[in-house]
């Protein structure tokens, strides 16, 4: 809950406050700060808003225009603060499109469903057991159960004390879960933060666990943009940031932030001069965060800056968007999640959910393909790498074998946060050593249940919250799945769990 306060700022008295980044994180922060009557000056160093869903025009083989992004991502039902974002310029969110069915497949023949997995824990939990054709008899009398019951009782942040320090690959293999559970249930999680399990915090997949499955009533199943995300998000919502009188920068990047002598703002320097302002959020990801606090001589203590500095990045990650001029079968799900394929996570049909795609498709008789490679080689041949792909695609939908490519763009990228192992306790905090300085987005620890880009939009959130409430206004109140376990019985059990003698 925000502290008390006035509901806005009064005419006259608004201070000026400098949002750098313009990706979920910084467009929550702007908007909060807006609507409580800030003067707020939006910078974003590329030439549209969206961050990592942002999106840009190119011009197909064919002659016709599209829009390539970063590639698909499913809206949960449990990103409470990002949806309430998405509000601001669609109440019903009817330009978001619900997906049913959220399937998983492994090479070796095994697919996973959520579909008919109840969503009211903890049956969520025990329907997909249930359910899922990786757990047999002899699988689940194989696990240690005590090792699994942390999973029963989720606590934030505490599960950051209990977990962070082991890997998820050695958690998992301590409960011992079958192969192939691993691959399709959990590695659905891993793969998320673009990362490799053996080197990814435990807690995180813990929290994953919770958030989905123990701790909401939502489950796995989720909604995707009706169009690119440009047109269906960004746009709109940049529209309402500058009818807040929001002076929103696009292709201007931040080079450095400078207290004022009298500690009371800062000076922002851009290409085009020096901007003073009484606070600032810098909402970059991570490695835009290094460069500006690397770039800031004497911004905020020694060990703040070792936190920064020390912040690291995942490994690269490929999305191929390929337009065919046939179409896949009728019966392809939207989006499949895959496992075992030589370094394809997901294959998406776009037009099954898109309106751009589905124009397109319907026009050419074909269909528009994307597929996702995450925490790739770093030593990977770029080309190589997409021919796999592709290969790969042909493993798992036979009929594109016979499709031709009317074009293709390739996405590789490396600037998501990563969580290693054991450096929980040494991320920046949304609140810094300034009164007037706030950091957001997905990298910043943030003490509540939330994830990826639900984190993102928390993080923003809490930003402005902390900002206004210096000022005495009133910030906004947040959403988020509950801090524990819902279940009383559950939590017992995993209290058994907490009572185990070392060794």
């Amino acid at each position: 809950m925000p502290v008390p306060g006035r509901a806005r700022f009064p005419k006259g008295d608004e201070p000026s406050v400098a949002v750098v980044g313009g990706g979920i994180a910084g467009l929550a922060a702007a908007t909060l700060l807006a609507e409580r009557g800030a003067r707020v000056t939006l910078y974003e160093k590329d030439s549209s808003l969206g961050g990592r869903l942002s999106g840009y025009s190119t011009r197909l083989a064919d002659g016709s225009q599209a829009t390539m992004t970063r590639g698909f991502h499913a809206f949960f039902r449990q990103y409470y603060n990002l949806r309430g974002l998405l509000r601001r310029t669609d109440p019903s969110l009817a330009r978001l499109t619900p997906l049913s069915d959220y399937p998983l497949r492994h090479s070796g023949g095994l697919t996973d469903s959520f579909a008919r997995v109840p969503r009211t824990p903890p049956f969520s939990a025990l329907g997909f057991v249930a359910l899922s054709p990786t757990f047999g008899w002899r699988d689940l009398a194989a696990m240690d159960a005590r090792a699994a019951l942390p999973l029963l009782d989720v606590r934030v942040p505490e599960v950051y004390e209990r977990f962070d320090e082991i890997t998820a690959t050695d958690f998992l293999r301590t409960v011992r879960f079958p192969e192939a559970a691993n691959h399709l249930a959990f590695e659905v999680f891993t793969r998320s933060f673009f990362a490799d399990p053996r080197e990814l915090s435990a807690a995180e997949l813990l929290l994953m666990f919770h958030i989905y499955f123990l701790g909401s009533a939502e489950g796995l199943l989720f909604d995707v943009p009706s169009e690119p995300f440009p047109q269906a998000l960004w746009e709109p919502l940049g529209d309402y940031l500058q009818c807040l009188g929001v002076n929103v920068r696009t292709g201007v990047p931040v080079h450095d932030v400078l207290a004022r002598r009298d500690d009371d703002g800062a000076h922002v320097r851009t290409d085009t001069g020096t901007d003073h302002h009484d606070a600032v959020v810098l909402a970059l990801d991570t490695e835009g965060l290094r460069h500006v606090v690397s770039a800031s001589p004497g911004l905020g203590t020694s060990a703040w800056r070792d936190g920064i500095a020390g912040l690291r990045t995942a490994p690269p990650f490929l999305v191929s968007r390929l337009w065919l001029d046939r179409p896949v079968h009728a019966d392809r799900p939207p989006f499949l999640g895959t496992s075992g394929f030589a370094g394809l996570d997901n294959i998406s049909i776009l037009e099954r959910c898109e309106g751009e795609a589905a124009r397109w498709a319907a026009r050419n008789r074909g269909s528009v393909v994307e597929l996702h490679a995450y925490a790739a080689d770093d030593a990977a041949e770029p080309e190589k790498a997409q021919r796999m792909l592709v290969d790969q695609m042909h493993q798992v939908y036979p009929e594109t074998r016979d499709a031709r490519v009317v074009d293709a763009r390739h996405e590789w990228r490396s600037d998501c946060p990563l969580f290693l192992v054991g450096t929980h306790r040494l991320r920046p905090t949304v609140r810094t050593p300034y009164p007037w300085l706030t950091l957001a987005g997905d990298a910043i620890r943030c003490d509540l249940p939330v994830a990826l880009m639900e984190r993102a939009a928390t993080t923003g959130f809490l930003a402005a919250n902390a900002l206004l409430a210096e000022w005495g206004v009133k910030g906004q109140t947040l959403w988020t799945v509950p801090r524990k376990g819902r279940s009383p019985v559950l939590r017992a059990l995993a209290a058994v769990a907490g009572r185990r003698p070392a060794g």
